[in-house]
């Protein structure tokens, strides 16, 4: 019945959680929803009315693939300000969100067999997007900080390696590379025809020191190197589906032309929108990373107070605590073996969702995001409580 490529494919174990947890609150359910990776705040007023205004305006047509040239214009400028390297407009491709960049990335690089390096615990889409390509996830341990070592890394490499995947800040952790850490990599990797793909989605959101580019701490990269960002997380657009890539201008041209036969361009009077939010120097981004910040601290401490073990993060709004000290042990008889089985039983009798770390590559650990109010956190962190005293 399906294509080989087709079955391949697994739901995404994060909106698998979020639609659980939405068809409970639909039945009048009082969920608390740590699973889904979205800020809860609004898209900010001066955005939407950019894009209504182009509504208006009757910018409704089909726009260039790769996008219109202001917004890869003033994208070009914003990654050059923010790496120190000079980009250029034919280096940016404008995408149907992050995701679709990523995807589309994999499609023009890979071959049957080529070999992608994915550090665990690692985003949940990557894994299939590379089988999709017809490539092989290779799943590189981190340190007990989440990250990797680069003398270990070079262990990894065979003749069928192609890519590596960097995420920082990252999803599910939310650690945070340095610039000494991002330059060990990139030593690593400076000699080989591995190419790497820096997903910086987060990258506007973080707590101490401001999150590098990998290509900041290796401009000698920059031609092997595919910047993946957009506007979902950094100014609460998840629905409007936008994202980019910078590459070197040979591979953004590779991907528009994949593009043409796949979407054609990205929603006209949503690049307006996005536009505005480049061009402004918005208060929204820093009051809404102070949030998260406040929000990072207290579940935290809550979790601690819980003796459960978590590394500190330092961007994103996720945490990654770990749970496997309680494999092993019962919840009204029904024994709890996997981080499947821990957040199977948080959903279904304390109305909790979380996502289980297997999810992620990892079952010793669960993800929390805490893009909800301060208030849900709150009692999601009591009803976590209950049900850990509950456990024999």
């Amino acid at each position: 019945m399906f294509s080989e490529r087709a079955k391949l494919i697994g739901e995404s174990p994060t909106l698998a959680i979020d639609k659980k947890a939405k068809e409970l609150i639909n039945k009048g359910e009082k969920v608390i929803n740590f699973g889904v990776g979205e800020p809860d705040f609004d898209t900010p007023e001066y955005i939407k009315e950019a894009a209504i205004n182009a509504l208006k305006q009757g910018k409704t047509k089909y726009t260039p693939v790769g996008g219109i040239s202001e917004l890869r214009e003033k994208i070009a400028e914003y990654v050059t300000k923010r790496t120190g390297l000079k980009y250029e407009e034919k280096e940016v491709v404008v995408t149907c969100g992050a995701k679709h960049g990523l995807y589309n990335i994999f499609q023009i690089l890979l071959n049957p067999g080529d070999e992608v390096l994915i550090p665990v615990p690692y985003w949940v889409s990557y894994v299939e997007q590379v089988k999709l390509a017809g490539g092989i996830p290779v799943f590189v341990p981190t340190e007990e900080n989440f990250k990797l070592r680069p003398d270990k890394l070079k262990d990894f490499f065979t003749p069928k390696t192609k890519a590596i995947i960097l995420n920082s800040p990252s999803n599910p952790t939310g650690v945070v590379y340095s610039f000494a850490e991002l330059k060990k990599i990139g030593q690593v990797i400076k000699n080989t025809d591995i190419y790497v793909i820096a997903d910086e989605i987060y990258e506007r959101i973080y707590f101490n020191a401001k999150p590098e580019s990998f290509v900041t701490a290796n401009p000698e990269l920059k031609e092997k190197t595919f910047i993946v960002n957009g506007f979902s997380k950094s100014h609460s657009m998840t629905g409007w589906r936008l994202g980019y890539v910078a590459t070197a201008s040979n591979y953004a041209s590779k991907l528009i032309e994949l593009q043409s036969h796949q979407t054609s361009n990205p929603t006209s009077f949503a690049q307006w929108g996005a536009l505005a939010a480049l061009n402004a120097e918005d208060e929204k981004v820093e009051q809404m990373v102070k949030e998260f910040k406040k929000r990072r601290d207290y579940v935290l401490a809550r979790l601690q107070e819980l003796n459960l073990k978590v590394i500190k993060p330092e961007g994103a709004f996720y945490i990654f605590p770990q749970i496997d000290q309680y494999f092993g042990k019962k919840h009204l008889g029904r024994m709890i073996n996997s981080s499947t089985d821990f957040a199977q039983i948080m959903l279904e009798y304390y109305m909790v969702a979380m996502v289980p770390g297997i999810a992620f590559g990892d079952d010793r650990f669960v993800r929390l995001s805490y893009a909800l109010s301060l208030e849900d956190i709150k009692e999601g962190l009591d009803r976590l409580a209950k049900f850990l005293t509950n456990l024999e």
